[in-house]
């Protein structure tokens, strides 16, 4: 219900902003048609997946190993929220690796930063993208698992929010207060930049994208963003080699 929320939220606030209402009055009907299947396909399908198959499939091979895991709530959450943020680092970047591009660059077609455009994708990334599996997974292998699912929910509302260019103004509180740990809208900006790659491949924390010598800052917007490619719709759900 949280990432719901924050989805209207951003959403509305998106709209009321006069260029992104034009801009989304200029999109064509297959951009509307991929950024729409690819919200249902993550926000309903790949969670119904994660509850009704995975755990069952984790449960039916592991059953004594349901809730052996018991975790101080402040260290279930860091799992969440830091640990697995570290993995998806390092799934992304796989994505973008010559092997895997073919996968991932569809999300990268998005020439505006918008909310509706979170979740484009090839449908079947989602399932190589770790979430799906690891989340279920230590669902099922803690006692209490509600502050793991809280990060998880926050790292979703935060996923939203750096596709959207709502955004502390820089210099502001704010801003100084979340800019030197947290990912911001404008860092995953300078990720999906045309005129630069290879940059701010984290999720939630900065500090993976530091230690690993990936890291770009800047205030300022890139000058385009997203790249063109002559995919049919059908290729950009399916198969998009």
């Amino acid at each position: 219900m949280a990432i719901f929320i924050a989805f209207v939220t951003l959403l509305i606030l998106t709209l009321s902003r006069t260029k992104q209402w034009e801009n989304l009055k200029k999109k064509s009907g297959e951009d509307w048609l991929l950024d729409g299947v690819g919200l249902c396909f993550q926000g309903i399908l790949i969670p119904a997946l994660q509850l009704l198959l995975i755990y069952q499939v984790y449960q039916h091979f592991f059953p004594e190993s349901r809730g052996i895991l018991n975790l101080h709530p402040l260290l279930a959450f860091c799992l969440s929220f830091i640990g697995v943020d570290y993995l998806y680092y390092w799934n992304h970047r796989l994505l973008h690796s010559r092997w895997l591009w073919g996968l991932h660059l569809v999300h990268h077609t998005m020439t505006e930063r918008q909310v509706l455009g979170t979740s484009r994708n090839t449908l079947w990334t989602s399932f190589l993208i770790i979430y799906l599996w690891i989340h279920a997974l230590f669902i099922y292998w803690l006692s209490d698992a509600t502050a793991y699912t809280i990060g998880v929910s926050l790292t979703a509302i935060l996923d939203l929010w750096r596709h959207s260019e709502i955004e502390p103004l820089p210099g502001t509180m704010l801003h100084r207060l979340l800019s030197p740990w947290l990912i911001l809208p404008m860092d995953h900006a300078w990720h999906h930049a045309r005129e630069s790659g290879g940059v701010n491949y984290g999720a939630n924390l900065k500090l993976w994208d530091r230690l690993h010598g990936t890291n770009y800052d800047s205030n300022t917007a890139p000058n385009a963003l997203g790249i063109y490619t002559n995919l049919t719709l059908a290729q950009k759900l399916i198969w998009p080699f």
